[in-house]
This record gives C-alpha cells, structure tokens and sequence, in this order.
C-alpha cells in the first residue's frame, strides 16, 4: 500500500481499557497484574522471563479451556499500586526507573538476575507500595 495524501478517517480506540484473550487454562483474579506470554495471551504476573506487562485487570476471568477461549479486560494508562517486594525492594532512588514483575501483585527492584520480566516505571513509592505505570 502507498502513502496517503488525502486525509484519512482512520479509526481508533482509546487503549484504556482493552479485551485480552487468556491463556488456557489461567484464573486471572480482579485487580492483579496482567502480562501477556510469547504467543500473546493474557497471564498472571509471574517471576519469568518473556512476559510483557499489560497493566490491571479490570475482572475476574477463569479460562478453563484452549488460549483465547476467554477474554479479560485490561485497565492501562494509569499507576497502579503494587506490593513492594520484601527481599528486594523498590526505593525512592527508583523513582522514573523500571521495576519487574514478582508474581500478580508484587514489584521488585530488579531483574533478579536476569529472571524477572519488566512491569513499568516507578512513579512513587509508598510505605504500603509502588505506583507503577
């Protein structure tokens, strides 16, 4: 396809919030972390390498059949506040730094030796959690 140079009425959705096919056989609770595999299904929040984070899930999903045989809604574009990890800690000396996934609601510092998968960027940090968008 070529370049246009008329104008164009190219449609769009907001990215909010958006329907994600679930890997098979996965419960995803309301409000965990959501990433997505390799083959691009929706997943808990796992120490793992691969992932790539989504954001929160908006609902409670069981998907107790093949990958996509159910969909979770998926909330980005806003800080969420994760557990911080005990062993491993995000501080405020992370704060515009990424963190990576523990499990679907904890955050670490670090990549724990290259066995982590990146959630996002620290944007505050709390005594009680991390905001991560």
């Amino acid at each position: 396809m070529t370049a246009t140079i008329q104008d164009r009425n190219t449609p769009f959705k907001d990215g909010e919030l958006i329907p994600t096919p679930v890997a098979a056989n996965t419960t995803i609770p309301a409000g965990a972390i959501v990433c997505v595999n390799a083959n691009g299904f929706a997943t808990n929040g796992v120490t793992a390498t691969g992932l790539t984070y989504l954001g929160r899930a908006d609902e409670r999903v069981e998907n107790t059949g093949p990958d996509g045989a159910a969909v979770v809604l998926v909330r980005r574009g806003k800080a969420f506040k994760w557990a911080n990890d005990s062993g491993d800690p995000v501080s405020q000396a992370s704060f515009g730094r990424p963190c990576y996934v523990v499990d679907n609601q904890t955050v670490a510092k670090t990549n724990g030796t290259n066995t982590r998968s990146q959630a996002g960027t620290v944007v505050g940090v709390e005594a009680d959690g991390v905001w991560v968008i």
